[in-house]
């Protein structure tokens, strides 16, 4: 029995996916398909339905999925634990988030606090709604910032992990404006509109298309670009190309200038919340003091 077997596992119980955990743990996808092989064979027993897509665990596998991560947990925080002991992490602050949190909420807050922060060093790492919330089970973080909304699902066991919400945004249709100051691209037109979308597997994506899909007045929208990145659809809808979805924190200063146009009323945004998660655990003195600074009175 190898510790990475169970860490394997454990990514494959949260992506649903070889491929995609195969990446995430940075092997080929076969070598991933052997260690899972070899964690069936020690455990004596069938840990995956063969055949089902997405992975669906068998009995047995949910089972050990439970004792998997509390070991990988446990020895994780062991792990960071001893680092605190020896001071390495008393003055270092490291929360994960997306890349457009890191870009507005995140960067607010960095002003917002940096007379606390000056009494050391922050590490800001980015990278998509399943990794954050990885890193933060598996103690690499200290903090993990993620968007919250009924089309999302975060699994934190709540007996292990605190969080507040810190902020509050909303996703908005917005176009860039006309000669007379209206929407290039307009919903009250009757044609279609090209639509400048996110992946589906973004965050952001998935608040979109939930709001598509039960908005009975949703517009008719033709997908022209699909993009992993809300700054390059805010270049793209600068430059005329369609109507994108964007946080009103990156897109307001616009909207007041003029550039861009909501191009659709309030029916068409997409309110989310932006919470705050850390562990139970004791964290190093520069973290505990951040989460006090950020946690509501």
């Amino acid at each position: 029995m190898q510790f990475k077997w169970m860490e394997d596992f454990i990514a494959l119980a949260q992506t649903r996916s070889f491929t995609r955990a195969a990446e995430l743990r940075h092997v080929t996808h076969p070598a991933f398909g052997r260690r899972i092989r070899a964690l069936e064979s020690w455990a004596g027993t069938v840990l995956i339905e063969r055949g089902s897509s997405p992975v669906v665990l068998t009995a047995a596998g949910e089972n050990f999925l439970d004792h998997a991560s509390q070991v990988v947990r446990s020895v994780e925080g062991s792990r960071e634990e001893m680092r605190n002991v020896a001071g390495r992490q008393a003055r270092t602050v490291t929360l994960v988030t997306g890349r457009t949190l890191a870009r507005t909420v995140m960067a607010d807050w960095l002003v917002r606090l940096r007379p606390l922060l000056r009494q050391g060093e922050v590490r800001v790492l980015t990278g998509a709604l399943a990794e954050t919330v990885r890193m933060l089970e598996h103690n690499e973080v200290d903090f993990s910032l993620i968007f919250h909304h009924a089309a999302l699902t975060v699994r934190l066991d709540g007996r292990q992990f605190s969080h507040v919400t810190v902020a509050s945004d909303k996703l908005v249709p917005v176009s860039l404006a006309d000669a007379q100051g209206r929407a290039m691209h307009s919903f009250e037109g009757a044609g279609e509109v090209p639509f400048l979308s996110y992946v589906r597997t973004l965050a952001m994506g998935r608040m979109v298309e939930d709001l598509l899909a039960n908005n009975p007045q949703a517009p008719r929208l033709k997908r022209c670009i699909e993009s992993d990145s809300a700054d390059a659809l805010y270049e793209y809808a600068l430059r005329g190309l369609g109507v994108a979805w964007l946080p009103w924190s990156m897109v307001q200063g616009d909207c007041k200038a003029g550039r861009l146009v909501p191009a659709g009323g309030r029916r068409m945004e997409v309110r989310f919340e932006v919470r705050l998660y850390r562990p139970k655990r004791r964290l190093g003195t520069l973290a505990e003091s951040v989460w006090q600074a950020m946690a509501p009175r």
